[in-house]
């Protein structure tokens, strides 16, 4: 059994941080579970690019107002607590916050650690461990 305090957490190296989000990594890849489980804060303003090649992500928000955009559907949808999407065939996307984004993250395969977005928006499929 895997038990984490998120509090705890976010005072580690478990925590990475960029001018524009901050995430805690609650699961990773080498706790075997064969996803990763963060808890990610989009900073109020920030607009993000991202296509993530190499992973399938899933993604709930608990707090905050933003907006998802498909490009290729052109379509935009509200992103708001109580709202899921599901990047099912590695969509690219633009991840807009109104006000800071509190999201729950999904990631297969997972992330090993300390992953941030590369210059296409997308992590790099393995990554060492922290």
């Amino acid at each position: 059994m895997i038990v984490r305090d998120f509090n705890e957490e976010k005072l580690t190296t478990r925590r990475v941080e960029t001018t524009s989000w901050e995430s805690v990594r609650l699961l990773l890849k080498n706790d075997g579970m064969g996803f990763s489980f963060h808890i990610t804060t989009i900073h109020a303003g920030a607009r993000l690019k991202m296509h993530y090649r190499n992973h399938l992500e899933a993604v709930y928000c608990i707090s905050g107002k933003g907006s998802i955009e498909d490009p290729k559907a052109d379509e935009i949808h509200v992103v708001r607590p109580g709202i899921i999407y599901a990047l099912d065939k590695h969509d690219a996307h633009l991840l807009c916050a109104e006000t800071e984004l509190v999201l729950a993250c999904v990631f297969v395969p997972p992330l090993a650690g300390s992953e941030v977005h590369d210059d296409t928006g997308a992590y790099p499929l393995d990554s060492e461990a922290i």
